[in-house]
């Protein structure tokens, strides 16, 4: 098939490396790895801050001439055979695709996308209305979470629903064989407010709970605008525990996390987190909280540990428990690096995807 891809919150194509980018990057190469022809439709970001207002009007200025010049191109060009919207939610609607898939009667597909109707009491509702309309007459809307498919589903039990759970290329991490440093552990995440700090905060606090006669030390990848506010966080731990490595390259964290031997980040907010997939197809047990997505991604006992939210003595206890307990660890290790590479490819991915394009394509509204 010939894919209009789109992602109104960010572009497969912006310049800042998050999970969203990184996301929509994958889905991508699933598609494409399933011999579609797949193509960023256009880069109109349709975030907003507030539900009225010049920012709001703005934009729907923007997208109305957007949609006159991708009709346009179509008429000239021929129409794609889907609209495939990554990430739809109440700050980033899809004002593109919904107005264009019917116009040009294709197939309107969604993934990841969210709805809370709490937003509804804060000004948000007729925006809200907007995006269950959207969604209740898309062909498809793949979930990532069983949180995010039951949302939808409680929103209009007649939705249509599949489920895709996150996945990662794990190329760069199967080329290389782990080879774990005893004590060393890593974390990989942006630095800026939010649920970033709050995390960054709760694993500062967790650390300075561990035995001062405890051996270890931790990788920290990340960079961002709260890097001075993360640092100033870690004021209690002795320097030479952390090592700050800013921003790197895939490759350069792969070959980080692959001389790690433990995983840490409490995951506050966290919608399902790739780099925990990262991580683990590393060969790396992580420990996280059991909180948001992050069970989605991370099997509690098995492929590494899950503590209750806001428990930062028994946080700590976990990572003394693993950094003491070899023989777990490992057996944990092996066994998140199985999960990731058997479980969560993109080979098996685009399997997965291909099959929902194609009944999509088929059972269109």
């Amino acid at each position: 098939m010939k894919i209009a891809f789109y992602c109104p919150m960010k572009s497969p194509n912006h310049p800042v490396p998050s999970g969203d980018r990184l996301m929509a990057r994958l889905l991508m190469q699933a598609m494409q790895l399933a011999g579609h022809e797949v193509e960023v439709v256009s880069e109109l970001r349709s975030f907003m801050r507030e539900p009225n207002g010049e920012e709001a009007d703005a934009l729907a200025r923007d997208a109305e001439q957007e949609r006159q010049r991708i009709s346009a191109l179509w008429k000239s060009h021929g129409t794609p055979d889907l609209w495939f919207c990554y990430h739809p939610y109440y700050k980033a609607l899809d004002r593109l695709g919904p107005q264009l898939s019917h116009s040009y009667a294709i197939p309107y597909v969604t993934a990841e996308a969210s709805y809370s109707p709490k937003r509804n009491a804060s000004g948000w509702a007729e925006v809200q209305a907007t995006l269950l309309k959207d969604l209740s007459l898309a062909a498809v809307n793949i979930c990532f979470t069983h949180r995010d498919r039951d949302g939808l589903r409680k929103a209009n039990p007649a939705m249509r629903l599949q489920m895709l759970p996150p996945f990662l290329d794990t190329s760069l991490f199967e080329a290389k064989t782990p080879a774990p440093q005893a004590g060393r552990m890593a974390t990989v995440a942006m630095m800026r407010a939010g649920d970033k700090l709050s995390s960054y905060e709760a694993l500062s606090a967790a650390l300075a709970r561990l035995p001062p006669n405890l051996d270890w030390t931790l990788d920290i990848i990340g960079d961002g605008p709260e890097r001075q506010a993360v640092q100033q966080l870690f004021q209690a731990i002795a320097p030479h525990r952390l090592v700050w490595h800013g921003e790197r390259t895939p490759q350069q964290i792969a070959d980080i996390l692959s001389c790690a031997s433990l995983y840490l980040w409490p995951g506050h907010g966290e919608a399902y987190g790739l780099a925990y997939l990262e991580a683990q197809a590393a060969g790396l047990p992580v420990i996280a909280e059991r909180i948001a997505g992050v069970p989605e991604v991370v099997i509690d006992g098995k492929t590494g540990i899950l503590t209750e939210p806001g428990e930062t003595q028994t946080y700590a206890d976990a990572i003394k428990d693993l950094l003491t307990d070899r023989e777990k660890r490992q057996a944990m290790a092996d066994n998140a690096r199985t999960f990731v590479i058997e479980e969560r490819s993109l080979r098996k991915a685009a399997s997965t995807l291909d099959r929902i394009l194609q009944d999509a394509r088929g059972n269109a509204p």
